[in-house]
């Protein structure tokens, strides 16, 4: 089944309830819709949550106004908690109105919350949580619109062994599952390049890393690698690597993608390093200039974690749309339509369909670089991977990196 590109207006004609949680429609629904929108709203990594809360009431608002619905969005503040994040996807699941979920944001959360949603058949697509097992584990209405850690990680990699050229890596995992696995993964690549590497550990409520970075310093590491979900850890790690003078390159990840708490709040101590990113900067995606525009005049500027929701939001709706269209608006028939979804150029400027375990196909990865007040993108999967098959025009499209 091909994905509509444009949504269509349509007539609200005769509703017919058939069972619990499903309507039969002649077209368009005159019932109350809606879609659940998770996100960590509140706590330490709310300004991401906040960025993907806007996305998803912007792609709301755009469906609604292209197609005559009135979608309500729910929202769902999770905390980035796991516990926190099961009491919100309870609450969504008894609500008959919602059709589709977006979210959670991690990889943690969506470990304890797919039984939950597998339990209800109610499908959810995160624009953000990457550990490769949540589509390999019988998460059945589980989808993503970014590719998981299994590409991320060798991208990673790859860039500290051909750009960087480090030789030695310090990896630091915050106990999550997403940062865990990021950092084996990447580990793993890098040792079998015969990168040396060392490991160490810290909680994502931690502030004090000063035995850390005397332990980075004597571990005479050219590169740290440190995939935390809260942005203002890194932060504070790279002030604290300035103060004991410690000139080692540092590497973040998705959760250090944030501007305020990453780049601002380091006060200028994280010049010059990296974070690798699933979504490319959608600004200078053509197709996607409207969207950008819109977004800015009402919510203001943004990263890489909110298109990626905004797609994750866009394939509900458009499958729920589909699901009405084909005659029955249930949980059953959204799930299915959402594994069927196959769009030619989505906010991210790139197809976007499924495969038969839920992951996003053919997505690329990015490595950004902080450069004054903003991540700069300076690499990406595909490049990357020219620049090792010696492609010279690649080689020389790729900067230099700056320690």
């Amino acid at each position: 089944m091909k994905f509509r590109k444009s949504l269509i207006g349509v007539l609200a004609l005769a509703v017919v309830p058939m069972a619990f949680n499903s309507v039969v429609f002649a077209q368009a629904p005159t019932v109350k819709v809606k879609i659940g929108v998770m996100a960590p709203i509140t706590g330490p990594a709310a300004s991401i949550g906040t960025e993907q809360l806007n996305w998803a009431k912007l792609a709301v608002d755009d469906f609604n106004a292209a197609s005559g619905w009135s979608v309500e969005a729910v929202e769902g503040d999770t905390q980035l908690d796991p516990s926190v994040a099961v009491t919100v996807a309870e609450s969504m699941i008894a609500d008959a109105d919602i059709y589709g979920v977006v979210g959670p944001a991690g990889s943690q959360e969506v470990e304890g919350t797919e039984p939950k949603f597998k339990e209800a058949g109610l499908v959810h697509i995160s624009g953000s949580a990457t550990r490769p097992s949540l589509t390999t584990t019988g998460f059945e209405t589980f989808f993503r619109t970014v590719p998981n850690d299994d590409a991320q990680g060798p991208v990673v990699a790859s860039f500290i062994i051909n750009v960087l050229k480090s030789k030695s890596a310090f990896l630091i995992d915050d106990k999550t599952s997403y940062s865990t696995s990021l950092a084996d993964i990447a580990g793993e690549a890098l040792e079998a390049a015969g990168i040396t590497t060392e490991r160490d550990q810290v909680n994502q409520a931690d502030t004090d890393f000063s035995s850390l970075v005397t332990k980075i310093k004597a571990s005479g590491s050219e590169v740290i690698f440190f995939p935390g979900q809260i942005a203002s850890q890194g932060a504070l790690l790279a002030q604290q690597l300035k103060e004991q003078g410690v000139k080692t390159v540092l590497f973040g990840a998705d959760g250090f993608f944030s501007a305020d708490d990453f780049i601002k709040g380091a006060a200028g101590a994280n010049e010059g390093s990296y974070a690798s990113a699933f979504a490319k900067d959608i600004h200078s995606v053509e197709g996607s200039a409207d969207v950008v525009k819109r977004y800015t005049e009402k919510y203001g500027e943004f990263g890489t974690f909110g298109p990626p929701t905004y797609a994750a939001t866009m394939v509900v709706l458009e499958a729920m749309e589909r699901a009405s269209d084909a005659g029955e608006l249930s949980r059953a028939t959204v799930l299915a339509e959402v594994a069927e979804t196959d769009i030619e150029a989505s906010v991210l400027g790139d197809p976007l369909s499924f495969d038969e375990n839920g992951d996003v196909v053919g997505a690329d990865e990015y490595i950004f670089q902080v450069q004054g007040d903003s991540f700069v993108q300076v690499s990406s999967s595909k490049e990357l991977e020219a620049m090792t098959e010696g492609t010279p025009e690649m080689m020389e499209a790729t900067p230099e990196a700056t320690p």
